[in-house]
């Protein structure tokens, strides 16, 4: 009996064993999750939300003070409407340019620390450089992807108010819907921005709706100044 007894013992530690290696596995799996997130460098963002949210923000506020100054001046709702409409081409083209420019220069200047950091470190092994090309490559600016992301962010900040004034033909409706649509955007811009980058919601959605409504004060304020001045 002795000896029958010892193979089904055996037979029962087997089937324990996976199961012990799967929940290890499993818990080994979860840890490493959880460091990745923890580890998560945020800082890597910052491109992006340099060229995606905040073109948003420029095209919005840019576009939508250009609108509101004409308005101060001419209440034809197709004056308002190709002013804002140019302010998209142009500001689009210029953060475009404006992006290429500054990322391709930082690209630039970090080729040129990696080539001196190179060189000093020549005494290292073959195998470590081929290594890490591969990683310095993707950790390099792509100029050509900030300008677009740029171009395309700051047209989509710009439609917001073109769409709030295109269908009203009521002046002071049309400037009472511009601003309430470019309000609503500027909290959620600064909202997004500030939980991609894991930065205060409150403090962020505020510094860009205030930002964003003293452009709008200004232009208007100037604009109508100069009419009322007669130059």
């Amino acid at each position: 009996m002795s000896s029958k007894d010892t193979p089904s013992s055996l037979k029962q530690a087997k089937c324990v064993l996976p199961n012990n290696d799967l929940e290890q596995q499993q818990q080994t799996t979860t840890t490493l999750k959880i460091e990745t997130e923890d580890n998560f460098d945020y800082s890597k963002r910052s491109q992006w939300l340099r060229a995606a949210v905040l073109g948003a923000n420029d095209g919005l506020v840019s576009t939508a003070s250009l609108m509101m100054g004409v308005g101060a001046v001419n209440h034809d709702i197709k004056a308002m409407i190709l002013s804002g409409f140019a302010g998209l081409v142009a500001g689009a083209c210029s953060m475009a340019i404006g992006e290429f420019v500054s990322v391709y220069s930082q690209l630039d200047i970090e080729i040129a620390q990696k080539k001196r950091e190179k060189e000093r470190g020549n005494g290292r092994g073959i195998r470590e450089e081929e290594g890490t090309n591969d990683e310095e490559k993707e950790s390099l600016p792509n100029p050509l992807q900030a300008a677009a992301a740029s171009a395309l962010a700051f047209s989509v900040g710009a439609m917001v108010p073109l769409l709030g004034a295109s269908f009203i033909r009521n002046y002071k409706v049309r400037l009472g819907v511009v601003v309430a649509a470019v309000t609503f955007a500027l909290v959620v811009f600064g909202w997004l921005g500030a939980m991609l980058g894991k930065a205060p919601v409150l403090r962020s959605a505020l510094r860009v709706l205030v930002g964003g409504w003293m452009a709008m004060i200004i232009t208007f304020g100037l604009t109508k100044l100069i009419q009322s001045s007669g130059l």
